[in-house]
């Protein structure tokens, strides 16, 4: 990796820990002035869009070959310190330490299954838009 790479991925990763941090207390604070517990959902919104944009990131760079430097600043720095698995990791483990059991399994298992489907459907709309873009049908 070149030294104006590592730079612009570090920069852009900075960049997502701010986005991660502002859209996590944004929909925290919409959710809990709507509903009682202390689900996740901030966390769970994070991890959710940034699956679902990593996913098209990589659908548009397998259609249109975008350069590797965009790729690894837009993907591994901006959605790498946007997303956090540790954190909804971590919060999981609070929920089924409270024992709050259905939530934490449902939190669980949908982040999981949940992520890897906005990722599928990500890359497939990455590339019918790569696809759309190019002119080929």
């Amino acid at each position: 990796m070149s030294t104006p790479v590592f730079v612009l991925v570090s920069m852009a990763g900075g960049l997502g820990a701010g986005s991660r941090f502002a859209v996590d207390s944004i929909v925290s604070r919409a959710v809990t002035a709507r509903t009682a517990g202390n689900i996740p959902w901030g966390t769970t919104t994070v991890n959710l869009t940034g699956s679902f944009l990593l996913g098209l990131l990589l659908g548009l760079a397998a259609s249109i070959a975008l350069p590797r430097g965009w790729q690894m600043t837009a993907g591994s720095g901006f959605l790498g310190g946007y997303t956090t698995f540790s954190a909804a990791s971590v919060e999981i483990v609070q929920l089924l330490r409270n024992r709050r059991w259905a939530a934490g399994a449902i939190i669980g298992l949908g982040s999981i299954v949940g992520a890897t489907a906005v990722a599928a459907l990500g890359m497939w709309t990455g590339g019918w838009i790569g696809v759309e873009m190019c002119g080929a049908s």
